[in-house]
């Protein structure tokens, strides 16, 4: 069994020596009181006030969407993405099993299939050469025969195109593909959105774990027909719980507005409502809090990667680890860092002796087509998925307040 204290003693270092040094945790630095406080004392508390506005406001123009819509978590945001994308009941979604439950959770609610593409070894995302792979031997584009499945009422799709890829073994459409940026690193997203074009599939960013995180200048969840980030308590940002919605297309934001409120019809008093609707409204004061600390963002960001420069450069001196780092023309928000291991013993060996000295580390989720749930669902082999689960191990990723409180950011 190889000994990692000296790496236990490094990380202890970089977040001050303290006996415990969690995985990931939020810091409240700014004006998160006062905003709370001010929604106290003016009684909205509720899904009603000016923080839910003033916080998709803002946070459209920080990612460059034109529009954003804020949810009361991640999931919900997910699941509202794909069925304004018109996935509906025993349609395929194409997405990666190296991810978080939600995202199938998400598409499970509708009743869809997830096929699972492998992931590229430079981002630890979907591969875009896998996906047209995947594509070419499996599918086809043929007439969409699902456009009037359901009344006006209860179909949530904004628009149809009038061909759609089909699996050509289940004989299923197969109407969107889900990556995820995962830990924060940006998959090759223009090559996928062009195969997705191709071969008319909807693409739905999971851009759940990348605020702040860009390809090529641009952010995460910008560049499909929706985009969706998840403010929970571990990540960059916190509203306590919640999510959102970015769109590049003002009328489909002021569609899912509509849907994520209960569709009510807009009246001084009378409450009618004119579609099925969901009651996925964050609340104000969470969204408070999300205002509040979008204003520290690109303060805690730039912590989080000078973390993430002090890891890489002690690991370039430690033999059979390596630091994982964004690839180029990305920039990463370095959520949760990541080393890759020899094997899967040293991942075990690595997983008990921190966190029986004091450090916070995890294993890459369990992937999801090992679970119970999705263990029959189609894949292509994921070769490189497998290779990351064997061997990844996240390590304290927090933001450091010392970076905050004495000037230097």
């Amino acid at each position: 069994m190889a000994d990692y204290k000296k790496t236990i003693d490094f990380i202890k270092s970089v977040y001050g020596n303290r006996d415990f040094i969690p995985l990931a945790v939020p810091v409240f630095v700014g004006n998160e009181k006062k905003y709370l406080n001010e929604c106290i004392d003016t009684t909205f508390v509720s899904s009603v006030g000016k923080f839910v506005d003033r916080f998709e406001v803002e946070m459209a123009k920080y990612t460059g969407a034109k529009r954003a819509v804020v949810c009361v978590s991640g999931t919900n945001a997910l699941h509202m993405s794909l069925l304004l994308a018109g996935v509906k009941q025993d349609d395929e979604v194409l997405t990666q099993a190296l991810t978080f439950i939600a995202t199938c959770n998400a598409l499970s609610y509708i009743g869809a299939h997830p096929v699972f593409i492998d992931v590229d070894r430079s981002t630890m995302g979907l591969s875009p050469n896998a996906l047209k792979e995947w594509l070419v031997k499996n599918a086809e584009v043929r007439k969409n025969t699902r456009t009037k499945d359901l009344p006006k009422s209860r179909d949530f799709a904004y628009e149809e195109d009038k061909l759609a890829c089909y699996n050509k073994s289940t004989g299923r459409r197969i109407k969107a593909c889900v990556p995820m940026h995962t830990f924060g690193h940006p998959v090759r997203i223009e090559e996928i959105a062009a195969i997705c074009k191709e071969w008319h599939i909807e693409l739905v960013e999971d851009a759940a774990e990348s605020i702040g995180s860009t390809y090529e200048g641009k952010h995460t969840g910008t560049f499909g027909k929706i985009g969706v980030i998840s403010f929970n308590g571990n990540k960059t940002i916190t509203t306590g719980g919640g999510g959102m919605m970015l769109f590049q297309d003002e009328e489909l934001g002021t569609f899912a507005k509509h849907i994520t409120t209960q569709a009510k019809i807009p009246h001084r008093w009378e409450f009618c409502h004119d579609h099925i609707g969901y009651n996925y409204r964050m609340p104000n004061i969470n969204a408070a809090l999300g205002c509040a600390q979008l204003e520290n963002l690109d303060r805690y960001i730039t912590s989080k990667r000078e973390v993430a420069a002090e890891y890489e450069a002690f690991f370039k001196n430690i033999p059979d680890i390596e630091f994982f780092v964004d690839s180029p023309d990305t920039r990463s928000n370095y959520w949760l860092n990541a080393i890759i291991l020899k094997d899967k013993k040293a991942q075990l060996d690595f997983l008990e002796q921190t966190n029986d000295n004091g450090v916070m580390t995890r294993p890459i989720w369990e992937l999801m087509n090992r679970l119970p749930m999705f263990e029959n669902c189609e894949t292509d082999g994921l070769k490189n998925t497998v290779w990351f689960a064997e061997r990844v191990v996240n390590i304290p990723s927090s933001v450091r307040p010392k970076d905050l409180y004495y000037g230097r950011i």
